[in-house]
């Protein structure tokens, strides 16, 4: 049940930020389709004893891949899909943890939830440029082999 609830609401959280950015009607399904394949990516490898870090690498990472994907299917800008996928993955709750541990006076709690807010956002950031690397390194191959042909 906690797999279907967690596919559900990264679903229904990537699809309403696509509704608050004004995406095409036609394509928030696909935006929510992206962010609960993140989502998922980000809780497998959470549920396989894989640290907070690589997890988010990895799902940001499919996050991008298949927003560049839609983005060529689709004809629409690569930001749409990789913008509204990525709000699931975003450690909103841990950098509330932060600030309310420093209105506390518990710097120490305070610093370290901040660090990992900070690491988590930078392995986002991460994700995303791999895939993009990752993505122009493959349309760079495909790019000799159309023009030896013509």
């Amino acid at each position: 049940m906690t797999v279907l609830t967690n596919m559900f609401f990264s679903f229904v959280a990537a699809a309403s930020f696509g509704v608050m950015f004004n995406v095409p009607r036609s394509l928030l399904f696909k935006c929510g389709t992206v962010g609960m394949a993140g989502w998922m990516v980000y809780y497998f490898l959470s549920e396989h004893s894989i640290d907070s870090l690589p997890a988010t690498i990895a799902a940001s990472f499919t996050i991008a891949l298949i927003g560049h994907v839609y983005a060529r299917v689709y004809k629409t800008p690569v930001i749409i899909f990789t913008i509204a996928g990525i709000i699931p993955l975003v450690p909103g709750g841990t950098a509330y943890r932060a600030m309310r541990s420093f209105v506390q006076n518990d710097y120490n709690a305070g610093i370290n939830l901040a660090a990992k807010a900070f690491m988590i956002s930078g392995s986002i950031a991460l994700g995303l440029i791999l895939s993009d690397v990752f993505y122009q390194l493959i349309l760079r191959k495909k790019a000799p082999a159309e023009k030896k042909q013509a």
